[in-house]
């Protein structure tokens, strides 16, 4: 029994003691929960303490509803005798049959007999007996659990747990089964003397969650079972205990939500075969609070014992981990931010004493509307540093051309005019003027000057004229020529280029005056910028778009490296951008550069298509040789991942990537997974190659069962099975 018989108790009670009632009535319930109705084909008195309702009897209010045969209620034994077939039926999907029911007045106690419960449309109970107690308990004796779809009087579900007894505790929403036996069919798989579920209305439940079955070629065959551990309201606790022949490994997330934010905790601890004599382990924390004055606080901070110990134990696939804290306010004319960064190198070819390690950066940026001089004017000013752990001031053994101990500080501020006019037949003119002051402070360098200090004026003048045409049946199509002539004074400085020695030119920078990311260095000079941008929209509602673009410059700068696409000559290569989107879920964007030999030296491109079946992405990447960005060879490499949707309880998965110029696999994987209402199987399987981040190749094999209808398991109801007779 449910909930509903707490509610039902005050109907019948109060139906059934309207002795003088016709045959149907209808009267204003008394609890205020709304009107209550009795119908049935008559309905009499005998004598003066016993009403007999009978034939097609059915009892409602609210959205409940109770069906019998013959309902007799006796004032004077203060009991309620229900004839079945009986059904009652609540708002939220609760079932409970029965062939005959003897109940007190307020249903809190009384005996079923033929007893089957179904709880939230999932989990059904049938038993021979079932006995209400106190209207919080129901006793079910010689039970069969299950939340398969059982079809036919000799169907047999896939799974079922058989019981001598099952108590549910509705205030707890829980279930304790007595001597139960777990069946995989009618086979006999599992005995439990004594086991707790949740019922499937509790959605925060303590107990066993999904186990799986982990296979990997350097931890050998083990198993992780989740145990969750709700604590309050408000935050919980699961606990996973990894245990396999070379590991015993305790993973574990926390998690908490505050009134101005949330906090989440995941980490392990192991002792293992692979490092026998270390604990090794990871830590990773991430969170978000609201402060003050509009501020908001950001963290994700995360530590690991060492190098291969995400790989290992297939966590992460990240070769270097961030830490930061981040305070950020942002409003209609200010922005600011604070932060803290720290960087972890798991690569094998870096080192962690001379990678900088402590970022620290402060940034703030106001914008003005002077109504003398029109536009708009943007201050801004930025603080940042950054510390390395070595203390030498040359380059050490490693020869990568880079002092091992460098230490930068540097304070930059911006006074930016801009301002647009439309002249002309639409000609779009748009003027800009700048003016930066930078300092540098460089420390540990015997190859530059301590302390360098510039002061830099910039101006852009920018023509567009964007061309539209609407076709008759409503196309549009728009064309938009742009052009961009820009000019910055001074000369470059002897500080150490540290942050921007990889350039990046795409459409987004076609048009700045400086394409370099940070400030520790600046185009110089007189540069010309042109462009030429297409967009259609089709009446069938695909889109597709094209970018060209291209930049000259009247002095070489040998800071950009060959890959940068703007070179050590006066040309840039030419950029092409294209986009493609259509309304059946494909969705097509591609990049590159393109040099006067008609070759790219970058390129990549991205596609996806989605539909109620498929969900397929595909990405390549060309990168050629570039000594000055560390690349010593070529890359070029292809990455799949797909889902299929089978049939409605079949899926697949593929991963794979694929190195185009060691032709090689770097990744596969495979996943299986069938989903009904009752049970969910997945499997994986997944092989990481060699790698500069990956030194040790390995295979990874997991298997996933889960029984659905309990809490824990969650819910599968959309992919119930129907019957065929």
């Amino acid at each position: 029994m449910t909930r509903l018989t707490r509610r039902l108790a005050a109907l019948l009670s109060f139906c059934l003691a309207l002795a003088a009632a016709p045959a149907m009535a209808q009267q204003a319930d008394n609890t205020g929960e709304g009107p209550a109705l009795l119908v049935a084909d008559d309905l009499f008195v005998e004598g003066e303490d016993r009403l007999v309702a009978t034939g097609n009897v059915e009892a409602l209010q609210g959205g409940y509803r109770l069906i019998a045969t013959r309902i007799t209620y006796d004032r004077s034994a203060d009991q309620l005798i229900i004839e079945g077939p009986i059904r009652v039926l609540d708002e939220a999907g609760n079932l409970v049959t029965a062939d005959r029911a003897e109940m007190d007045q307020a249903l809190e106690n009384g005996i079923l007999t033929g007893a089957r419960m179904v709880l939230d449309q999932q989990l059904q109970l049938a038993s021979v007996e079932a006995r209400r107690v106190e209207g919080r308990y129901t006793q079910l004796s010689r039970v069969v659990a299950t939340s398969c779809q059982v079809c036919g009087p000799n169907g047999v579900p896939l799974w079922q747990i058989r019981a001598a007894r099952v108590v549910h505790d509705q205030q707890a929403q829980q279930l304790y089964f007595d001597n139960a036996t777990f069946h995989i069919g009618r086979v006999p798989v599992f005995y439990f003397p004594r086991i707790r579920l949740p019922d499937p209305t509790l959605a925060r439940a303590r107990g066993l969650l999904i186990p799986t079955f982990r296979s990997t070629t350097l931890l050998g065959l083990g198993v992780k079972v989740p145990y969750f551990i709700p604590i309050g309201d408000h935050q919980d606790v699961t606990l996973i205990p990894y245990l396999s022949p070379k590991t015993r490994t305790m993973e574990f997330r926390y998690r908490r939500a505050f009134v101005y934010g949330d906090l989440t905790l995941t980490g392990g601890l192991s002792r293992d075969t692979l490092q026998p004599e270390a604990l090794r382990g990871y830590l990773f924390a991430e969170g978000r609070f609201d402060l003050p004055d509009d501020f908001e606080l950001e963290f994700d901070l995360a530590a690991v014992s060492d190098e291969s110990y995400l790989n290992d134990y297939g966590i992460s696939s990240k070769d270097r981990l961030a830490s930061s804290v981040a305070a950020t306010r942002v409003k209609r004319d200010v922005f600011m931010q604070a932060s803290i960064v720290n960087y972890q190198t798991l690569r094998d070819s870096e080192s962690n004493d001379t990678q900088p390690r402590i970022m620290l950066d402060y940034f703030v940026e106001r914008r003005l509307f002077p109504a003398a001089i029109g536009g708009e004017l943007r201050l801004s000013a930025e603080t940042h540093g950054h510390l390395r752990r070595s203390k030498l001031d040359v380059d050490g053994p490693d020869d990568d051309d880079e002092v091992d101990g460098r230490d930068v500080a540097r304070l930059n501020a911006e006074l930016s005019w801009r301002d647009r006019w439309t002249v002309g037949p639409g000609l779009r003119m748009g003027v800009t003027g700048y003016l930066w002051a930078d300092r540098f402070i460089t420390e540990q360098d015997a190859t530059s000057d301590r302390d360098v200090a510039s002061l830099t004026p910039g101006a852009a003048l920018e023509l567009r004229w964007p061309l539209q045409r609407r076709g008759f049946n409503g196309g549009r199509t728009l064309l938009e020529p742009v052009v961009q002539l820009g000019w910055v004074g001074g000369e470059r400085k002897a500080n150490p280029n540290d942050e921007s020695t990889r350039v990046e030119f795409d459409e987004a920078n076609l048009l700045s005056l400086s394409r370099f990311p940070a400030p520790d260095r600046r185009e110089r000079g007189t540069t010309l910028a042109a462009g030429l941008r297409w967009m259609h929209q089709a009446p069938a509602g695909w889109t597709a778009a094209l970018t060209f673009g291209q930049v000259w410059r009247t002095e070489e700068d040998p800071e950009f490296s060959l890959s940068s696409g703007l070179s050590r000559e006066s040309v840039s290569d030419l950029l092409i951008a294209g986009r493609f989107s259509a309304p059946f879920g494909l969705t097509i964007s591609a990049r590159g550069l393109l040099d006067k030999d008609a070759r790219f030296n970058k390129a990549e491109a991205l596609a996806s298509w989605s539909n109620s079946r498929l969900d397929l992405n595909a990405s390549y990447l060309l990168l050629v040789r570039d000594n000055d960005e560390d690349r010593a060879s070529g890359q070029s490499e292809w990455t799949f991942d797909s889902t299929y949707q089978v049939s409605r309880h079949w899926a697949a998965s593929t991963e794979a990537r694929y190195d185009l110029a060691d032709r090689r696999l770097d990744r596969l994987g495979l996943g299986l997974q069938y989903r009904n209402e009752c049970i969910e199987v997945g499997f994986a399987a997944r092989r990481n190659y060699a790698s500069a981040s990956n030194l040790e190749p390995s295979t990874d094999f997991d298997l996933t069962v889960a029984l659905k209808g309990f809490s824990t398991g969650g819910s599968a109801k959309e992919y119930r099975r129907t019957c065929a007779f």
